[in-house]
């Protein structure tokens, strides 16, 4: 059995991916908070790690006016993105390495990428989407929540196997603090994975504090 770089497992099921997760409205109540506390007409907002597109999808289905950028590690992923949302533009880029950017968003959403990042990783992008956003801007963020020690290798669908960084409510909520945001919602949603056992989703979403 190999084990994959996450760019790799998502180039190889691209279209898989899409096919099971692009309907991301369980989701949506609390995307529609995020949107609900955006004032700027026709707002830049940044999508990380967008995949093939979905939340942005779901984003300009209710908000058309919005520039949304995409970005991802996976070629695979932003041709199905860019055809999922033509009105979008999408770029090849690792969040890893998004302080780069010079451009500034009212909003930024990191929908599924967190397990996929190290703790430290993660914390970072927090640091990193602050420095980004303008003034009273917004940072939406989920991952899948358990205790950090239970990370490790998972099976993907395909029988690759990728590492799965799990993360915990209370440093992700302590880097948002540190790092000028309010800390406005706090949601869960539970599920099962492919072999019954419970899952569970964390969204925080935040508010920058005015300087």
């Amino acid at each position: 059995m190999k084990i994959l770089k996450p760019v790799e497992a998502f180039d190889k099921a691209a279209k898989i991916y899409q096919d099971k997760f692009m309907d991301v409205s369980s989701f949506g109540e609390t995307f529609n908070l995020f949107c609900d506390h955006i004032t700027a007409d026709n707002a830049e907002i940044l999508d990380i790690a967008c995949g093939p597109g979905n939340i942005t999808k779901y984003v300009l289905d209710r908000k058309p006016d919005y520039n949304i950028l995409g970005i991802d590690l996976s070629s695979k992923m932003l041709e199905l993105a860019q055809i999922n949302n033509p009105t979008a533009r999408f770029e090849l880029m690792d969040c890893r390495v998004m302080s780069e950017m010079t451009q500034k968003f009212d909003g930024i959403i990191c929908g599924f990428c967190l397990p996929y990042l190290t703790k430290e990783e993660a914390i970072k992008l927090i640091a990193d989407s602050s420095a980004l956003l303008k003034p009273e801007g917004m940072l939406y963020l989920s991952t899948m929540e358990d205790d950090y020690s239970k990370s490790g290798l998972i099976t993907s669908s395909l029988g690759d196997q990728v590492y799965l960084y799990y993360h915990q409510e209370d440093y992700l909520a302590k880097a948002f603090r540190e790092n000028n945001f309010e800390v406005i919602h706090i949601n869960r949603f539970y599920s099962t994975d492919k072999d019954g056992a419970p899952v569970t989703d964390l969204v925080l979403i935040g508010k920058q504090n005015e300087l």
